[in-house]
């Protein structure tokens, strides 16, 4: 099942901002504040030293709260990636970073990968030309993505993201206005900065 509960709350228990919240929010500004903070009304009293388990388990937790995916969905994508030649982790993060509602965060379309998903759910989305209403669709190299209706640009936090020039765009991402193209393969670069992959790929190799 998705996680749909408190997203500051579990930014707090993963001790890091997992980008579920619009940035310069007052949400996000409270979150920024709290951040150290251990959800809970013994907060930073209660840390313990955490087993090789648990540390597998929070980063394993971290990577699916970023991508908003059920544990299934990770668990195979991880199958997927361990069945291909290669680093298993390289490979699972490109299937996560090629998904549809990613890119669309990526390009700065959307200001969360929540808020990415519902543009796809709701047929805002094309690729190559093709309204498209699946958030885990796999992109492709050279495939452009762009909104389906003119209108979209208009919706408040859709404007207010497409005027956000702070967000660093992936080199595999190549953006002109409001329309992107995936240039090359996804790499692991942005993952990396917030997870540690080889504890991922060894949660689910046990």
């Amino acid at each position: 099942m998705r996680y749909t509960g408190p997203k500051n709350k579990a930014a707090r228990r993963e001790g890091m901002d997992l980008g579920l919240k619009t940035t310069g929010s007052k949400s996000h500004a409270s979150l920024l504040k709290r951040l150290n903070i251990s959800p809970g009304q013994h907060g930073v009293s209660r840390r313990r030293k955490k087993s090789e388990h648990s540390r597998q388990l929070r980063e394993k937790q971290k990577l699916r709260y970023m991508f908003g995916l059920t544990e299934k969905q990770l668990k195979r994508y991880f199958l997927e990636s361990a069945r291909k030649k290669g680093n298993t982790a390289v490979h699972m993060t490109e299937l996560l970073e090629r998904r549809l509602d990613n890119v669309v965060y990526r390009l700065g379309l959307a200001p969360t990968r929540a808020a990415a998903r519902q543009l796809v759910v709701h047929k805002h989305i094309k690729v190559n030309d093709k309204v498209l209403s699946i958030p885990s669709y796999q992109l492709k190299n050279k495939d452009s993505v762009t909104f389906a209706k003119t209108k979209t640009k208009a919706i408040p936090y859709i404007e207010e993201s497409l005027k956000d020039d702070q967000r660093i765009m992936p080199e595999w991402l190549s953006k002109k206005a409001d329309a992107g193209t995936l240039v090359a393969t996804p790499d692991t670069s942005f993952v990396d900065q917030q997870v540690n992959l080889r504890l991922v790929v060894e949660f689910y190799s046990r």
